[in-house]
């Protein structure tokens, strides 16, 4: 299908021609495009035009363009989340209608170090148990966590931890209730650990959430390290004028 001469630039009827051919399921995630020559002989505009197109498209994130491979239509984020809501991953998971599973689970405990004392308020003889999960949704890894807590703080054993989140885990007595985070977002293009055990390779880049949680009584009980497929997630602040 040719663009039609009407009064915006072409270039521009290119974009929506495109992004028609994308709602319409006609350009599939992860595909190819075909080559310049023959998209611009397609559309029936010079490669010049096609470029512009192409280069606004990716600006806008719909594409990706690999030098000396070709251009491809980017994945669309399968869980998208309000950073200023404090959730688990699990429950982001089941929000996109998705079952959330582990694949991944070691738990190893530690004296707590100087800045472990600093970080929970605890005690020099105080345990420190790290877990790190792969979660998963239907099966597929989608985050690398790695979570922190004082051991008197957390009961379940490594069954629990399995089925349940790290929240569940924390707040099971009813002692625990964490309402609150400081969180810091990285972006990472490549990790050795996280993008091997996430089965995501160095074209896939990582979005890292490090957050320390909080009860009411300003008490620190999770110190987190997630690494999220930036593929499958993405994150956005609702931002109000004061």
């Amino acid at each position: 299908m040719m663009i039609k001469a009407d009064q915006r630039h072409l270039y521009v009827q290119v974009i929506e021609h495109i992004k028609q051919d994308i709602e319409a399921g006609i350009i599939k995630e992860n595909e190819k495009f075909p080559s310049e020559f023959e998209l611009a002989r397609t559309l029936g505009v010079s490669r010049a035009t096609l470029r512009e197109a192409l280069r606004v498209l990716e600006e806008e994130k719909v594409i990706i363009r690999k030098h000396g491979v070709g251009t491809f239509l980017k994945a669309r984020p399968l869980f998208s989340s309000g950073i200023e809501e404090l959730s688990s991953v699990s429950s982001m998971i089941r929000k996109a209608g998705m079952e959330p599973g582990t694949i991944f689970l070691e738990v190893s405990n530690s004296i707590a170090t100087e800045d472990s004392i600093e970080k929970f308020g605890c005690n020099e003889q105080d345990s420190i148990v790290t877990i790190k999960r792969v979660r998963t949704a239907d099966g597929e890894p989608v985050v690398y966590c790695i979570d922190q807590v004082n051991a008197l703080n957390i009961q379940s054993d490594t069954t629990g931890l399995m089925k349940n989140s790290i929240f569940d885990a924390l707040e099971k007595d009813g002692r625990i209730h964490i309402t609150q985070a400081i969180a810091h977002i990285e972006p990472v293009g490549y990790d050795q650990e996280a993008s091997s055990i996430l089965r995501c390779g160095v074209d896939v880049p990582l979005l890292v959430l490090l957050q320390k949680h909080y009860t009411e009584n300003g008490e620190m009980v999770l110190l987190s390290k997630n690494y999220f497929r930036a593929d499958k997630f993405s994150f956005h602040v609702v931002r109000k004028r004061v």
